[in-house]
């Protein structure tokens, strides 16, 4: 997926029913692509080029990287 694939527009998080954030991973990184709620601090894994946006997928981002990950969207 990329920043301009015009399916994110139509992607919602499944919990609140708003837009989500690309998230690519940086260079030499083991995390995958994921879609990001900054609002609920809620990523959602994309799993070979699928988002996985059912409630149980998501994982609740702790407040030190959800200021890094609104760091790296600013971006």
């Amino acid at each position: 997926m990329t920043p301009d694939d015009p399916l994110l527009k139509i992607l919602a998080c499944p919990l609140d029913k708003g837009p989500l954030h690309l998230l690519v991973p940086r260079a030499g990184s083991a995390e995958g692509e994921s879609l990001y709620n900054p609002r609920l601090h809620r990523r959602y894994p994309i799993v070979d080029g699928i988002p996985q946006l059912l409630p149980s997928s998501g994982v609740q981002v702790p407040e030190d990287e959800h200021e890094d990950l609104l760091r790296r969207m600013a971006r």
